[in-house]
This record gives structure tokens, sequence and C-alpha cells, in this order.
């Protein structure tokens, strides 16, 4: 790996000390410790067209963070190469000042990163704020004649079937190809790029199948069903039509295919805003105790279950680990 594929210890004790600089302060009230921050609204890039799961998510988020952090957000969608544009635009062309986040899917854009290196060290970023954890499916049109995961099994070994996925590097498309080299079946990604085209894809049968994120997926009810999901458990249950999971039906030791929303910060704003950073932090952090959440997320049609906080150690752990998977299954999403 190259210098800005690389995460080192460094790079998680310096993560690391970023929590431990919030723990340190925690005693001070935003006021003091911000000195007024924030003073405008707050920029959010969003990698990824408007509409879909990352927008609702951002919205049923924020409509209830503005009240503890009292400032407005301010979205701006940047879709196109699986994510990239949104980063490349963020990191190239916005202030580390705190007054810009981006909103991204660290599954599949980390991800983006094995398959080819962006433009910026990919460790002058940090994701620090975790909104969810969506385990990958696979499904198909409520048209399709592929009844079961089986069924797809078995004509994927007679000819080779394409399947529709929101980008070429997602962990919902390694699960499909891992599956593939398990059992023998034959598949064909094509990006459909971004959720609401992939299932499309999948009702109008221009695909045999599609992979996503299952909370998009139930998001769509009948119009499609789920034959299978890339995690421990099936924690929507009847929502995903009560879809066995990969390890359980193949006895397969596949590790969660998850996406993961979450804010990330450009680097040296935490290192030269550690008191914004603080604010944004401990702000964040009320959002999940805030029983307007839950219902903000209702609302929005969003999965509470999949709901989770998570802050910069785990978002790290997060991106270490999809680096990680990344490379162990880089050929499947490479070709090379």
């Amino acid at each position: 790996m190259s210098k800005n594929m690389t995460v080192s210890r460094r790079g998680l004790l310096k993560a690391g000390a970023a929590t431990g600089l919030c723990a340190a302060t925690g005693g001070l009230s935003n006021s003091a410790f911000a000195a007024g921050y924030p003073e405008r609204n707050i920029d959010v890039i969003v990698p990824t067209r408007e509409g879909g799961g990352a927008d609702r998510n951002l919205r049923a988020f924020t409509a209830v963070w503005k009240k503890h952090l009292d400032a407005n957000f301010e979205p701006g969608f940047f879709p196109g190469a699986s994510g990239r544009a949104g980063y490349e635009t963020y990191m190239g062309k916005y202030e580390p000042d705190a007054y810009s986040l981006i909103f991204g899917n660290m599954g599949p854009e980390v991800l983006n990163w094995v398959v080819k290196e962006p433009s910026f060290d990919i460790d002058d970023y940090i994701y620090w704020g975790r909104v969810d954890t969506d385990p990958g499916c696979v499904f198909v049109g409520s048209e399709s004649k592929l009844q079961s995961i089986d069924d797809i099994v078995a004509e994927g070994k007679k000819r080779k079937l394409n399947v529709g996925t929101s980008r070429l590097a997602h962990p919902a498309s390694i699960g499909i190809l891992a599956l593939g080299e398990h059992t023998g079946a034959e598949f064909n990604l094509i990006p459909l790029s971004g959720g609401k085209k992939t299932v499309a894809g999948a009702v109008t049968l221009e695909m045999d199948f599609s992979v996503l994120t299952s909370g998009t997926v139930a998001s769509a009810g009948d119009a499609v069903r789920t034959l299978l999901v890339f995690n421990d458990k099936n924690v929507l249950g009847e929502r995903l039509d009560n879809a066995p999971t990969m390890n359980d039906h193949f006895g397969t030791s596949l590790p969660p295919m998850l996406s993961s929303r979450a804010f990330g910060i450009h680097k040296a704003a935490v290192d030269n805003h550690p008191d914004r950073f603080e604010a944004l932090q401990t702000s964040f952090r009320k959002v999940f105790d805030d029983p307007d959440y839950k219902a903000s997320v209702l609302k929005a049609k969003g999965n509470w279950e999949y709901i989770n906080y998570g802050g910069v150690e785990e978002c790290a752990t997060f991106k270490a680990s999809m680096l990680e998977l990344g490379g162990r299954y880089k050929k499947l999403l490479t070709g090379s």
C-alpha cells in the first residue's frame, strides 16, 4: 500500500488523542469552551444524490441536532464517481475551520480508496460521529421469477447474472462476490449510481437482482423481496422478508458487510480548533438521548434498529476495518 492508503498505529493514536482531548475538557460549557461557536450555519457535504438514504439519515439527525448546537445545517449534494466527487470537493474547496462537515457512508466510501486512491491523504480527514450501521442484502423485484437465494445460486451456475449495485466498491458488492466464490455462481456487478436506481434496476427486472444497504431496501416495501442479509442476524425480520443470513444459510464465516453513515471533518480543523470540535461532539452525542430523534427517524421512514452512536474511536476502528476488508477482497472488486 502507498502512503495515502496506510492506516498507521500513529494515525489511530492521533484519533484517540482527539477523544482524550474532549474528555479532558468535558467539564467546560460549550459557550465557555467554544468561544461563541458556531456563529454561522454549518455546511454539510453529502457525496451522493439528494433523496437517498444518506439524505434521509442526515435530515432526521440534523432536525434534532440543530437545537443542541444552536445552528442550522446546509446540505450540499455532490454525486459522482462513487462518492469521490463529494470528498474531492470537501477536501479541496472547504476551509478546515469546523464550519463544514462531510456526511459519508464509511463502508463504500472507504472501500473506494482501496480500489483507487484519492488525490488527498485519507488521514487528512477523520470520521468522528457515527449515526448508524446498516448491513447489505440481496433483493429482487416483486415480479422476479427468482424466489429464493438458492434460486439465484442455481441460476448463476447456468449463466452469469447481472447484479445491480449502487457502487462497485460497496460492502454488499463484496458480499455477493464472496457468495459467488463460495458457491461457484457467476455474477456481473453493474454500478447504477445510487440507491434509488439500484432498487429500480431490480423492480423493473433490468437487473437479475440487486445488492444494497438493507435499510434502503426495507423502505422500498412490497416493490421488492429480500432474499439474503450480510449480517450476523436479520434484525428487521419481516421488513426484510425474514431473509436468512449468508453465514447461517451457507455455513460461511463472512464478516458483516456494513455501511455506516457518519460525519467527518478535516483533521486540520480538529488540530486548529479543538474547542469547536468539542462543541460538535458534545452536541452530537446529546441527539441520541433526545426522544425527538427517534420520532424524527421514524417520520423519515428510517430503521431505528440500525441507529447507534459512535465517536472518534469507533469510527477510526471501522475505517481501518474497511481498508483491511477492501485489501482482502480487492481482487474481486477490480478483477485484477
